[in-house]
């Protein structure tokens, strides 16, 4: 029997990170003490009121098929949050409630893009972004924000990358993996330019809650009316509740786009998990305590690993503002360590060092590796630790 994938598969790439921590959970599965500095997620466990509420739900038999786009009153929270935390305003057509934020990317770029449509993506970038680009026969096309530039871009490089085939830009801000924040500032400024050449505005606010040192996340939408009704918004309760594994993410914007993207929905996934959303009403709904208390422990643990992961030869980091990720450039330590690639140097770290990293590759930068600082303060130490070990053992300089 002839047996042939489908071409839009045979180029996909895995995703990076969760190869590498699987690759982690089967040798600590094996008995190799492994330090994970590599997965998303918060190490917190959902907050006990979401629990109640999603276990209350159960019991009182809401367990069914929901309407496709979610639950018209968690589309409710979801706009009262919008109002709260961003002073925008939107109505429930204007919103899709889906299976994570990243299902829900997955479903904005089906309906979205055309064969040959262009999407300015900046490097570094989220590992999955220029993936489904590629699956809905879209064209990643990539701008680089460099170590001077904070890894973000600017409004003149966007203009200068834009093309009459240009759908989207994408701004990922707190970015992943990068933990910058774009300003008001420059925000205003690709706001324009993205009106200049009429684009729309993929924000993917993921991270919002989880911002450092005094800083603050503005949404782009909040600039300007015509930068509300280019901006599509990508959020959701993973990684502000820890809740990454309930699946839970939306997207608000566009009414025309998200009626598009019910209407795949209903033909793709019926609708999200029905507990997950009661689950993500309470998120929205309820006390917010944990939410603040899981940003002040990964500001703490930032605070602390930052220095001894920038005093590491080779190493030059950047301090994050805001997510929950080191991106140090590697480069120097890589040359003076004899490895020619960055996978390879991040595979050694694993093999040899027992502590398992993301290499850059991934996010389109070759000379970094990713760290996560969502683990224990005494694990990020262990981790931070033996790798400036393996560095000193295997300097050649």
């Amino acid at each position: 029997m002839r047996k042939q994938l489908a071409s839009r598969v045979q180029t996909l790439a895995p995703s990076t990170t969760l190869a590498i921590t699987a690759k982690a959970k089967e040798m600590k599965a094996s008995g190799i003490d492994v330090v994970g500095l590599g997965a998303g997620e918060p190490d917190y466990n959902t907050p006990e009121n979401i629990l109640g509420a999603a276990y209350q739900s159960m019991k009182d038999g809401k367990t069914k098929y929901t309407p496709s786009g979610g639950l018209p009153v968690l589309k409710d929270a979801i706009i009262d949050k919008l109002k709260r935390d961003q002073g925008l305003t939107y109505d429930r057509k204007e919103v899709l409630v889906g299976i994570g934020a990243k299902h829900v990317l997955f479903t904005l770029f089906q309906v979205l893009l055309d064969k040959g449509d262009e999407i300015i993506i900046p490097s570094p970038y989220w590992v999955s972004y220029p993936e489904q680009v590629k699956l809905a026969e879209g064209v990643p096309v990539f701008i680089e924000g460099t170590a001077a530039e904070q890894f973000k871009v600017t409004a003149k490089q966007i203009g200068e990358a834009a093309t009459e085939k240009t759908k989207a830009l994408i701004i990922n801000s707190p970015g992943n993996p990068t933990g910058m924040i774009y300003t008001k500032e420059e925000l205003q400024a690709i706001a324009d330019v993205c009106r200049e050449k009429d684009i729309w505005i993929i924000s993917d606010e993921i991270y919002e809650k989880l911002v450092y040192d005094g800083k603050e996340h503005v949404s782009i939408a909040q600039l300007s009316d015509d930068a509300k009704e280019r901006t599509l918004i990508i959020n959701g309760v993973s990684k502000s509740h820890s809740m990454t594994g309930w699946r839970i993410g939306y997207i608000a914007g566009d009414a025309e786009v998200v009626g598009a993207m019910t209407n795949l929905a209903s033909h793709s996934t019926s609708n999200p998990a029905t507990t997950s959303q009661y689950a993500a009403l309470e998120a929205y709904n309820g006390p917010q305590d944990a939410v603040e208390v899981m940003r002040k422990d990964f500001e703490s643990r930032m605070n602390q690993i930052y220095p001894k992961l920038a005093a590491i030869p080779g190493f030059h980091v950047l301090k994050p503002e805001g997510a929950f990720y080191f991106l140090p450039d590697v480069g120097e330590a890589m040359k003076n360590t004899g490895y020619d690639s960055v996978d390879d140097f991040a595979s050694a770290l694993l093999t040899e060092a027992k502590v398992a990293v993301i290499p850059g590759s991934g996010f389109g930068s070759d000379t970094t590796i990713r760290l996560s600082y969502a683990t224990s303060i005494d694990q990020l130490e262990k981790g931070v630790d033996r790798i400036a070990q393996f560095v000193k053992d295997h300097w050649k300089a």
